[in-house]
């Protein structure tokens, strides 16, 4: 098996919940011998598979407090040519990590990847208030400036704060129970046939013919006609000006299923582009 078959581009530096969601990925391949490409953005690990540097990439997909990852989203939409072959739900327990040599006193700014800041804004506003806030690229990079620099406190996992030198300050920090965070495996398509579930999920990105009334309505509409159910639709930019979208959906199921194909047949006789993003098991 050369380099490029075993390998999964993730968000790192190791230790991120990416590089967790990748070891379970690997696992559930069967990779044996695998080879991590680190990656310091999700616009990273798209091109790292896109351009044939990694077979697999791991990115973050929808996280059940704050949302889709719009960075994921629009990779999706406008920039790369892979689609999702597996969805895998981590658990997310954020800690507030440290250099050995600091204390709560010490601490002077918090860093942390933007959905980890966002993740624990209340907890922050109690116990730093006023503190500067910096956003880095991953939690466990957070892990590791703050292993640098005793004023710098960072928001991460146990496992960021042991792998880089760090101490934890404080354990389950995020405001809300029951955090948690969809991770998608990405790459060619047919290139994980191998993982099967028993439940699976189809993602979509549609665009318009025109921006008019009713278009939504119309796309509820083929779905709720299929006996469909949709999980989750949200209106994206376009990015060339103001007023344009475009739409991503996600339902419960497979797009061969006799009733996916009927209402996809449909909305592409309707729409401009119906693409499909995945349909991938949940494992």
């Amino acid at each position: 098996m050369n380099d490029i078959e075993n390998s999964i581009a993730f968000l790192g530096p190791v230790g991120s919940y990416t590089h967790k969601a990748a070891m379970f990925f690997a696992e559930e391949l069967g990779i044996a011998d695998l080879r991590l490409v680190e990656c310091t953005s999700f616009d990273e690990v798209f091109d790292a598979v896109d351009r044939g540097r990694s077979k697999y990439g791991v990115v973050a997909k929808e996280n059940s407090i704050e949302g889709p990852v719009t960075a994921t989203l629009d990779n999706f939409a406008f920039r790369s040519t892979s689609v999702i072959l597996a969805e895998k739900v981590i658990d997310i327990r954020q800690c507030l990590v440290a250099s050995p040599d600091a204390t709560m006193d010490t601490i002077k700014t918090i860093a942390s990847h933007p959905q980890g800041l966002a993740q624990c804004r209340r907890f922050l506003n109690e116990r730093f208030p006023g503190k500067e806030t910096v956003a880095t690229t991953s939690t466990s990079e957070s892990a590791r400036r703050a292993a640098e620099d005793a004023s710098v406190a960072g928001i991460a996992n146990t496992l960021a704060a042991e792998l880089h030198g760090c101490k934890v300050l404080a354990e389950d920090i995020g405001d809300h129970l029951g955090n948690q965070t969809a991770f998608a495996l990405i790459g060619r398509q047919g290139s994980a046939d191998a993982l099967s579930s028993d439940r699976y999920k189809t993602s979509l990105a549609l665009w318009m013919q025109t921006d008019k009334a009713g278009v939504l309505n119309m796309i509820l509409g083929e779905f709720a006609f299929a006996g469909i159910s949709l999980s989750m639709i949200q209106s994206r930019p376009l990015k060339q000006q103001l007023g344009d979208y475009m739409f991503f959906a996600e339902f419960e199921g497979r797009a061969t299923d006799v009733d996916a194909q009927t209402a996809l047949s449909c909305l592409r006789l309707k729409l401009r582009e119906v693409k499909v993003l995945g349909s991938y098991p949940v494992l």
